[in-house]
């Protein structure tokens, strides 16, 4: 009965252990599909042959898309743009805003380009992945068909489980 109560004792004492395995929230195949193909459309709406690259949380490529006419160097860059996203953790054109003094670095780190287009995906608050827009005449003009890309499926976000 001693021992009992001691090792409860000893147990009520010790700090708490991190948990051996972590919920994490991965973003579905359909889900980064929609999303690609609304970007892809959204730019197609403005007369822009894009492609739409949507990376996981660690930002190994989940969907790529090449519009018909898109250069196929738009894929690279929409790739490198989302691994900005996943690496900052914020949009790609406020890194690149805010962290001027570090671009040209970065823009030599393999996976990794310094321009807008790119932009996070966060379901319920978490970041689950990014999406990266290249080809139409501007990153600005990538950056809000990505924006209109999120904003299509913004309920499915927010209402994650």
């Amino acid at each position: 009965m001693r021992r009992l109560a001691l090792s409860l004792l000893l147990a009520a004492a010790m700090p708490a252990a991190a948990a051996d395995f972590v919920p994490v929230r991965q973003i579905s195949l359909e889900l980064a599909r929609d999303i690609a193909t609304h970007a892809v459309d959204a730019c197609r709406r403005d007369g822009y042959n894009v492609s739409a690259v949507v990376v996981d949380r660690a930002g190994d490529v989940q969907v790529a898309l090449r519009d018909t006419l898109a250069p196929r160097y738009t894929l690279e860059i929409s790739t490198r743009k989302a691994g900005m996203v996943i690496m900052s953790g914020i949009d790609s054109a406020e890194f690149r805003a805010s962290r001027g003094d570090i671009r040209p670095e970065l823009n030599h780190v393999q996976g990794l380009i310094v321009m807008d287009g790119g932009v996070p995906i966060r379901a319920a608050g978490s970041l689950v992945g990014a999406l990266g827009v290249s080809g139409a005449p501007g990153g600005d003009k990538d950056a809000a068909c990505a924006a209109a890309a999120i904003k299509a499926v913004e309920e499915r976000l927010e209402f994650a489980p």
